[in-house]
């Protein structure tokens, strides 16, 4: 009669009553999902994450791995944290719990801050909309907050795109370490850039070459 009940009132809800009743779900576990919120919270979490990994970093970016790879941890995340919060288990050790998986997983393949940054955010937005105890219009108020910070902090516009890339040099320019003025307008030369700085990975005087990290503005 719950499910029922529940799958009349509205065609959304009428979809998930007849796939729950093919899985063997209960009314009351049923009508216990849709009072909950969990569905409200889920569809926010899938909207926030979106537009950040999609409408922002991807749309600026374009680096298809760790979008989907931030995408599914957030569904991850939002499912785990939506079960740890139904039962008895500290907030606490939630997010420890979270930040060893997140640190597993990062460790894989080194990636650059603004990756790691937006693959956090992510995960914080799964936070956010999971956590039980607080009402949808505040959930909405925090993530609203988060998607602005992104949008405003790393719009081109408010500071200008700085890239960077590891380079190897064939030979070990006299000036690297005592003229970085010269180095600097050296290297803007070769690769037909502004470089606006550069970084000393190594120096190998055995086979003369260096390892540089130089970050230029095109």
């Amino acid at each position: 009669m719950q499910a029922a009940a529940i799958s009349s009132c509205h065609p959304f809800h009428q979809m998930l009553a007849i796939v729950a009743a093919k899985i063997g779900m209960d009314g009351a576990m049923l009508e216990d999902l849709f009072t909950s919120g969990v569905i409200e919270r889920f569809l926010l979490n899938v909207i926030a994450m979106t537009c950040l990994i999609f409408g922002l970093f991807y749309s600026r970016y374009r680096d298809k791995e760790l979008v989907t790879a931030a995408s599914l941890f957030n569904i991850f995340a939002f499912g785990v944290l939506t079960i740890l919060g139904s039962v008895e288990f500290s907030l606490a050790a939630g997010f420890g719990l979270f930040a060893i998986l997140a640190l597993f997983t990062l460790r894989s393949e080194q990636i650059s801050k603004i990756e790691i940054t937006y693959f956090f955010g992510s995960i914080a937005i799964a936070v956010v909309c999971s956590v039980q105890g607080t009402t949808m219009p505040f959930v909405i108020v925090v993530v609203g907050f988060v998607l602005i910070g992104a949008y405003v902090f790393d719009h081109p516009r408010i500071l200008k795109s700085v890239d960077g890339i590891k380079i190897t040099l064939d030979k070990i320019d006299p000036d690297a370490l005592s003229d970085p003025a010269k180095m600097r307008t050296d290297l803007s030369e070769r690769l037909g850039v502004e470089v606006m700085t550069y970084q000393i990975i190594a120096l190998n005087y055995i086979t003369d070459m260096a390892q540089i990290n130089v970050f230029y503005r095109k």
